[in-house]
């Protein structure tokens, strides 16, 4: 593809500036607008991203933060011509790279998108506005960009550790896999970022893109979400949806989503649900190879309604290493997001809260715990409690067993804090 002037350097350095400074001021909806061409381009983008223009998205955002703009130079130089020696993985968009920008003295991911096509473009332009203004803990950090030419390129933080899926689906017989404590910490990272996204983040955003490959771990396997070049802003008004094209990857898109294209936050929940599930199980969103039953939703659902089926659900990797006294809790979360109705699902911010109780939930395996032969401890836990999942039931009663659900791990937590005894 030609180097166009409406995607050139200059014109990339004025439509980002432009966005983020549109929200800190208020008077910048009267300023010059940018030439015709690159106005036409934003708007198309943005019909894609969200059901308002840009400008208007930005205004109400809060906070941002201004990326730092690199020459394709910089960033060839950084990667070694991006040889394969850096080769870091490969997605929808592009391929990413492993590098060092000497001016930053910084270790950075490069992605280069493939330009090929028109959603590269589109994903570039949402990508470098959303991180622009979303900053959190559990969200991977944009440090720059590209736009030189035909050249689309995006600099992150790296991330050591690679991808969660890469963790879960692609270990070797001889290496160990991540234990039960590790993945729950993960868990609830990944739904802290996911609840900024929804209730926190000004307008809201939809995620659209929440995957095991995008969850990406850091030094002591801090998570991180990534890719938001799917990412729509939230619905206004009176609208209770986002309609779009249907895109995702199959085996985590939610079931109204995928029928409909009517987009919610509660998409995103269902998205969850299933990696969740992946974290439980071992099990790949989707398997060509896992015979008749190939999508991990479909072959567990039949499981969640009998507690007795629930070890059947566990990666068999840990080898019981897991607290049976815990696990109907989890599986039960997993659930309750995967509900076929949205409005029954739990809000990011009730998922949040179980997880950072179960989470404190340390695992140590003991002499004295055994395991029966159908995989669950011996010994449960005098306090727990059973969440039975209603196969059928009306909005509100899915919503109070919600509310009353995350109140009482609230209860449970302060109640074993003040405990002499801790946890178990």
């Amino acid at each position: 593809m030609g180097s166009c002037p409406c995607f050139g350097l200059r014109s990339w350095k004025t439509r980002v500036k432009s966005g983020v400074k549109a929200h800190q001021d208020e008077q910048n909806k009267n300023r010059k607008s940018l030439d015709n061409n690159s106005n036409n381009n934003i708007n198309n983008v943005s019909e894609t991203s969200s059901g308002l223009g840009p400008e208007e998205n930005l205004t109400e955002s809060g906070s941002s933060y201004k990326p730092q703009i690199f020459t394709f130079r910089e960033l060839a130089t950084a990667t070694k011509n991006f040889r394969d020696e850096t080769f870091i993985g490969q997605g929808g968009f592009g391929i990413v790279y492993k590098g060092t920008i000497g001016k930053i003295n910084q270790v950075v991911a490069v992605k280069r998108l493939d330009t090929t096509g028109v959603q590269g473009e589109k994903e570039f332009l949402v990508e470098v506005l959303m991180l622009s203004l979303l900053r959190h803990s559990n969200l991977v950090n944009m440090i720059g960009y590209c736009a030189e030419g035909d050249q689309r390129l995006l600099v992150y933080e790296y991330m050591a550790l690679g991808s969660l899926e890469s963790h879960l689906h692609d270990v070797s017989p001889d290496e160990e896999p991540l234990d039960w404590n590790t993945r729950m910490m993960i868990a609830c990272g990944a739904a802290k970022g996911l609840n900024y996204l929804h209730h926190e983040a000004k307008p809201s955003v939809i995620y659209r893109d929440l995957k095991s490959s995008n969850i990406l771990l850091d030094e002591g396997f801090h998570p991180k979400l990534s890719d938001f070049g799917l990412a729509k802003f939230g619905p206004t008004g009176e609208q209770s949806y986002v309609a779009t094209r249907v895109m995702g990857t199959q085996g985590y898109c939610a079931p109204e989503y995928a029928t409909s294209g009517k987009l919610t936050i509660r998409s995103d929940i269902y998205s969850f649900g299933v990696v969740l599930l992946e974290l439980i199980t071992g099990r790949r969103a989707y398997d060509d190879n896992s015979g008749p039953v190939k999508h991990l939703v479909e072959w567990a659902r039949p499981m969640f309604r009998d507690k007795r089926s629930f070890p059947r659900l566990v990666d068999p990797r840990l080898k019981g290493n897991y607290p049976g006294s815990y696990l109907s809790n989890t599986i039960e979360l997993a659930a309750m997001c995967l509900r076929e109705e949205p409005h029954q699902r739990p809000s990011a911010g009730h998922i949040v809260e179980a997880l950072e109780f179960l989470s404190s939930k340390q695992y140590t395996p003991k002499v004295s715990n055994t395991v029966n032969s159908a995989g669950m401890e011996s010994v449960e836990s005098p306090k727990e409690t059973s969440v039975i999942l209603p196969q059928e039931s009306e909005r509100e009663r899915a919503v109070a067993e919600a509310k009353l659900w995350g109140e009482t791990w609230r209860q449970r937590r302060q109640s074993e804090q003040s405990s002499p005894e801790g946890s178990k």
